[in-house]
């Protein structure tokens, strides 16, 4: 078991480079060997590029500190235009009813941290096709979130999140940043089941409850649970991506979509032209 270092036990993001994919594996396997960290497993995601830090696409879009309730009113709006389009229907508690579960602290706490969140499914689906999102997208498997790194790598480093949550998580006072994973049992778009993706929300309550940065809820002696960031050169993509197509892990299986069996192709064919180069 590795050794424990007061960077591990300050609980804030550790980052480490590594020189290859064996390397990473290594350093992998001494996470999973870990006493401390909770049952609830490891959580990984890929960036392309080793600056890309914790953001969400909501944080992108708008300013930092939106609420849960401007967020809800957003999407509820909206949703009439995505049902009409797209066939579809989602069930949304009524605004009064998402207001009443936001003032109760202990209400909701238990459910978000449950995986019981209104407009859970709706919110997934959302993240999935492109709509500004609090959810901060994980995978259960390393190999998907090293996929969505190299696939999309910007040159020079990518880098894997790992996440895990640790048995002595502590409940952060008021105006601290907490993070709350979301579980992955939702009934909603198959790319969430593809990807294997759980989720995690990063709130704090001031006033009321908003979204928060990831980057001040990871910061050291936080207690969020912990967090390592590796960042591996891009020198290995081609071979790293050919192996994983050879398991048909690829574009097409993890989104079944004509465009991204279009991606795979194409990828495949670069896989000859670097082994005639």
């Amino acid at each position: 078991m590795p050794r424990r270092t007061k960077e591990a036990d300050s609980l804030g993001m550790q980052e480490q480079s590594v020189s290859n994919w064996a390397e990473f594996n290594q350093k992998l396997a001494e996470i999973r060997e870990r006493k401390d960290l909770a049952e609830s497993g490891l959580l990984f995601r890929g960036e392309p590029g080793s600056e890309f830090a914790l953001t969400t696409t909501l944080e992108r879009f708008r300013p930092a500190g939106t609420t849960f309730a401007e967020y809800y009113r957003l999407i509820a709006k909206i949703k009439p235009q995505i049902e009409s389009l797209l066939r579809s229907h989602w069930d949304l508690p009524p605004m009064s009813d998402v207001e009443q579960w936001l003032d109760s602290d202990e209400q909701f706490r238990s459910a978000i941290c449950s995986g019981k969140i209104p407009g859970y499914a709706y919110m997934a689906y959302l993240r999935h096709h492109g709509f500004p999102s609090p959810l901060l997208d994980w995978t259960r498997s390393p190999h998907v979130a090293s996929y969505f790194a190299f696939s999309k790598s910007l040159g020079g480093k990518v880098s894997i999140y790992v996440y895990a949550e640790t048995k002595k998580k502590q409940t952060q006072p008021d105006h601290h940043p907490s993070v709350f994973r979301i579980g992955p049992y939702v009934s909603t778009d198959q790319r969430h089941f593809l990807q294997q993706s759980e989720y995690t929300l990063c709130l704090q309550y001031e006033d009321e409850w908003r979204f928060a940065e990831y980057r001040t809820a990871f910061a050291p002696g936080a207690k969020q649970g912990f967090l390592w960031k590796f960042s591996l050169p891009e020198t290995e993509r081609l071979r790293i991506l050919k192996m994983f197509d050879e398991y048909n892990l690829n574009a097409f299986s993890l989104f079944n979509s004509p465009e991204s069996l279009m991606e795979t192709l194409a990828l495949r064919e670069s896989f000859h032209v670097s082994v005639k180069t």
